[in-house]
């Protein structure tokens, strides 16, 4: 093995503790499904009695009228009662909450990183992961509801901060030739995490009427586990070097990280990206839509994160236990585990797959999968009470269009947003494509209950459409990035515009890269 690609102690434990903020956004995504239905009849038990009501729901009845009801399984009918509704909003708001505190701190995870360095910041974004698992860790002795939409809205503020600073500080202390490998980390720590928390969700575990307040603050342990560890790490010498100026700290950490002798090579890396960050202007967030050379890339990144976002994923990821219980499924919790081991073995797939296929053909594929699986969805479930056997096409289904969503839609617009600018206007397109991602989070995660009662068991149907036209827009408007340079990007994104590439390739790309103020 070359020194250049080199696994040294020091970077195999600098990678693990940061992901370990990843594995912390993966768990409180996926934490919040399995205790479904004894959080909600713990709601209605709780806003039963603030109401006056005598008893407390029955715990048969705890799917909203949203699902459960679309499909008689021999259980009596739900009768709706005045604080159903209730019930339903505070479930969705304590679902929904999580992606409102990302979008909210999705736009400082940078800044943080910049100010207080990678490992401070990381430091500092932990104490509201605990400040969120201490308050759900408590919610049986308070108003639940409210402590668990608080402590939901606290973990969700930290994950939206690490979301930009693990990948930050793990590409910044890699080597050149891992810096693809391990970077992918953070993706597959959040789908880890995602699976932890089903497993560990189970009801013999922690996924009980008694222990799901400790399954909803565990996250406290890997947040302490990472604070204890990041005092042993070492600051990013990029962060160093090029913030700071600290040349003899940087070649100190790069020794450490990379295990040689003489950094020289770094450095020199180092100071050609000083020298290009100094001399290549900033781009704030209002000039990439002003801006003629910056404003179809935007709008096509932030078209890539809508796409995969209204996709309809989400909706299966956080309420999976729901619908294969419509499904007819005995244990919906397993089938929801299920989902989540899929869900992992292919992000490591599409790992090998987004560096040998090309970015828009493989988001393509996908997108097209998804919508075969959606529409498989929708026919099990309305011909679920003709043929009892359809509630094996929809888990089928799901499992699927979890699988297409790995190889192509889940992690891809983080890359081509990426492709699409160059260090100066960069940071503010990868800021508002983050917070693009968690609006659209947010609006899947609050409506997704309210869409199923209004749909029933259709409710795929919405999602096949939306597939389908965003599934064309790419196919009309998205370029191949993979191994194209700035100025052969912004060619592509002249050609789709209908506007020729006239004059030198140089031209093309000073005017990409902002140096020529075309509007």
């Amino acid at each position: 093995m070359t020194e250049d690609k080199k696994f040294t102690g020091t970077l195999l434990l600098a990678v693990f503790t940061a992901v370990l903020g990843s594995f912390q956004f993966g768990y409180n995504i996926g934490v919040i499904n399995a205790p479904q239905e004894i959080i909600v009849t713990h709601y209605r038990s709780i806003l039963s009695n603030s109401l006056g009501e005598e008893e407390p729901y029955n715990s048969t009845d705890v799917y909203p009228p949203t699902l459960q009801s679309t499909v008689d399984h021999g259980k009596k009918e739900i009768d709706p009662e005045p604080s159903t509704s209730i019930v339903i909003m505070y479930w969705s708001l304590s679902v929904s909450i999580f992606a409102v505190g990302g979008m909210i701190s999705s736009f400082f995870g940078g800044w943080l990183g910049d100010k207080l360095g990678r490992i401070k910041g990381m430091l500092a974004a932990n104490s509201l992961s605990l400040i969120g698992s201490l308050l759900m860790a408590i919610a049986k002795f308070g108003p639940s509801h409210i402590l668990i939409i608080s402590g939901r809205f606290m973990s969700g503020l930290y994950c939206g901060l690490v979301s930009g600073l693990v990948p930050m500080y793990v590409g910044e202390i890699s080597p050149t030739s891992l810096r693809g490998a391990l970077g992918t980390l953070h993706q597959l720590a959040i789908v880890t995490g995602i699976l932890v928390s089903q497993v560990i969700g189970l009801d013999f575990i922690l996924g009980n009427a008694d222990m799901w307040p400790v399954l909803l603050g565990l996250s406290a342990v890997p947040a302490v586990l990472q604070c204890l560890l990041l005092f042993f790490c070492p600051e990013s010498p990029s962060y160093l070097y090029i913030k700071l100026g600290e040349e003899h700290k940087a070649k100190m950490n790069l020794k450490r990280l990379r295990g040689v002798s003489d950094p020289a090579k770094d450095i020199m890396e180092m100071k050609k990206e000083k020298e290009v960050a100094a001399n290549e202007k900033k781009v704030s967030i209002i000039q990439l839509f002003t801006m003629a050379s910056y404003r179809q890339p935007i709008l096509v990144a932030l078209m890539l994160h809508m796409a995969q976002q209204f996709s309809g994923i989400n909706g299966i990821f956080y309420y999976s236990t729901s619908i294969f219980h419509t499904a007819g499924v005995g244990q919906p919790v397993y089938a929801t585990i299920g989902v989540g081991v899929v869900n992992t073995i292919f992000t490591v797939v599409s790992v090998f797959l987004v560096e040998k296929a090309g970015r828009r053909s493989l988001f393509l594929v996908g997108m097209a999968g998804m919508l075969i699986c959606a529409i498989a969805m929708t026919v099990g479930l309305v011909l679920l009470e003709q043929f009892s056997w359809m509630s094996y096409v929809s888990m089928a289904a799901i499992f699927l269009f979890v699988s297409f969503f790995e190889i192509g839609p889940g992690p891809i617009p983080w890359f081509m947003v990426a492709e699409f600018f160059s260090q100066g206007p960069r940071p503010a397109a990868i800021a508002i494509a983050a917070f693009c991602n968690w609006t659209c989070n947010f609006i899947v995660a609050l409506s997704f209950q309210y869409i199923a009662d209004f749909c029933g068991p259709y409710v795929f149907v919405l999602f096949s459409v939306v597939v389908l036209g965003f599934s064309l827009f790419i196919f009309f408007k998205v370029p191949e990035t993979k191994g194209k340079s700035f100025e052969e990007i912004a060619a592509e994104f002249r050609k789709r515009k209908g506007r020729s590439p006239k004059g030198p390739k140089t031209t093309i790309e000073l005017e990409y890269l902002g140096t020529k103020d075309s509007v």
